[in-house]
């Protein structure tokens, strides 16, 4: 059945929620908003969702090439699952941390020693607080238990992961934890012992260095039978490492975002019946969960109206009438990999003209960014690139006046796009290696994550956006520096599309990209 039969939606005026439930579960993980490129510009109409390297439609999919879409998806995601059947390649990663500590210690050697998180208890509480294994522990070891220790001897290529043993008490509450044997066939490791041997083994003369990561050794853990110790490269060298992602990586990411893209699609098909944006931030975690992303990347955005213009917007439960638009940022993770989508969309199923407008020139953003993107790409030019078209298009529409040149050189456009065009993603949804540099003066690159060039194996969000957020432009509008370039008039037609912001997210390849 397809989806506009189910929700009894006629197919011109909710057309963007128009797709084949057969093909609507292996969506690729980029899909968007994109208009009805044959209709007049100045008239509201409506949008499709659909895969972002395919052109809009208002008629179904035939059969045939509906059918050539699912299969190509579960082409793709069968391919992740048989990268995904191998150990994660923790070995790999240990000696490439190695390696970039090399170039600084060409003589290296010695230990390195990480731990894993440490169970927690709520404040006043006997439960235990939620887990999150620490990211520098997981990407040497793959290993998400808790209470964990890991040892790699550089010179020897050995790694050693310390596991809880058996606790009697335990078991009767949480049944038998993973003994040792089962986690040497889990975890690309070379040895496997419990925690109550990690001291001994620590203790025993070494007269090499250890290398550590500074507030994350406990306190009965003892270096003295090691020749010295350094507690500031190794945590450089494993956040360095992380910006260039191998097979496996990729592979838990596109997993990640196929999950997403299911819960964000259920989003969709629910939007017109729910009365309060909770519901769809409920939607949304129910589909990830029963798809097997049970923890999320980050706390969703599920913001409607002019609560889009709040960028990291958290109450998720105020009413959706009245409202013209939804903005879902919201993801999965898989084996602590994350995924980060943006969408916005009309809640009635037709953007008003103003929220059309909006919409046109951020997706234009997003289109000419993506393209920009390859091996030695510099960040900063395709993040000026995005300010550039935000300018011209608002320019367009009046909201904006003077030069394209005065307006971008005074940083008025900071007003409508805040924050940067995007950042590394990996184990953490603002993942590590991306030099940013918040004290920069220059508002329009204060807050972007990644500066420079971005190599092949990088994975980074591209998520332009344009928003009316009164808190933050009301203090251009009286500066005379900026006020001078705004329309105030024109402006105030805008305030209740609040924000429109488009992410996907983007392996970078030697001559290109893949989204």
């Amino acid at each position: 059945e397809g989806l506009l039969q189910a929700t009894k939606l006629t197919p011109r005026r909710y057309s963007y929620l128009y797709v084949n439930i057969s093909t609507a579960a292996h969506l690729p993980h980029s899909y968007s908003l994109k208009p009805n490129r044959t209709a007049n510009k100045a008239e509201a109409r409506p949008y499709s969702l659909i895969s972002s390297s395919r052109e809009s439609s208002n008629t179904p999919l035939k059969a045939k090439e509906a059918q050539k879409l699912r299969t190509q998806r579960i082409d793709k995601m069968a391919s992740y699952e048989t990268v995904l059947k191998r150990k994660y390649p923790a070995k790999e990663h240990a000696r490439k941390v190695v390696e970039y500590l090399r170039m600084k210690n060409p003589d290296i050697n010695g230990v390195l020693f990480l731990e894993g998180q440490k169970t927690k208890m709520i404040e006043d509480n006997d439960g235990e607080a939620p887990f999150r294994q620490r990211r520098y522990f997981f990407y040497l070891t793959g290993c998400p238990l808790a209470d964990s220790y890991f040892t790699y001897d550089i010179a020897t290529d050995k790694s050693t992961l310390f596991i809880p043993p058996i606790d009697p008490e335990s078991v009767i509450w949480s049944g038998l934890p993973v003994s040792e044997e089962e986690a040497s066939s889990l975890y690309d490791v070379d040895h496997v012992q419990t925690t109550t041997e990690v001291a001994s083994v620590l203790t025993h003369p070494h007269k090499v260095p250890v290398w550590a990561i500074a507030n994350q050794v406990s306190d009965h853990i003892s270096f003295l039978s090691f020749s010295s110790t350094n507690f500031t490269q190794l945590k450089e060298a494993i956040e360095e490492c992380r910006v260039v992602k191998d097979a496996y990586e990729i592979a838990l990411i596109k997993k990640a975002n196929a999950i997403s893209t299911i819960a964000h699609t259920e989003v969709l098909k629910r939007v017109k019946g729910a009365k309060n944006e909770r519901e769809l931030e409920a939607a949304f975690i129910e589909k990830s969960i029963a798809n097997g992303a049970r923890e999320q990347a980050y706390h969703g955005i599920f913001a409607s109206g002019e609560a889009a213009a709040t960028l990291h917007y958290v109450k998720n439960d105020q009413p959706l009438e009245g409202k013209l638009n939804v903005l879902l940022d919201a993801a999965g993770e898989v084996d602590c990999y994350a995924s980060d989508i943006t969408r916005t969309f009309p809640i009635s199923g037709t953007f008003s003209p103003e929220s059309r407008a909006i919409y046109d020139i951020v997706l234009e953003m997003q289109h000419v960014c993506i393209n920009l993107l390859k091996a030695g790409a510099v960040w900063d030019d395709i993040h000026l690139k995005a300010h550039e078209i935000a300018i011209e298009g608002l320019l367009k529409l009046g909201i904006l006046q003077g030069t394209p040149e005065d307006i971008l050189k005074s940083r008025t456009s900071v007003a409508f796009l805040p924050h940067g065009l995007g950042h590394y993603l990996g184990m953490d949804t603002h993942d590590t290696g991306g030099h940013a540099n918040y004290a920069d003066t220059d508002s329009i690159f204060r807050y972007l994550r990644v500066r420079g060039k971005v190599p092949a194996g990088a994975v980074i969000t591209v998520e332009p956006g344009i928003y009316f957020c009164r808190f933050i432009i009301e203090p251009y509008l009286r500066d005379p520096v900026h006020a001078q370039y705004i329309n105030f008039d024109v402006l105030n037609k805008y305030w209740a599309v609040g924000g429109v912001r488009i992410e996907d997210n983007i392996l970078v390849t030697a001559d290109g990209h893949e989204n």
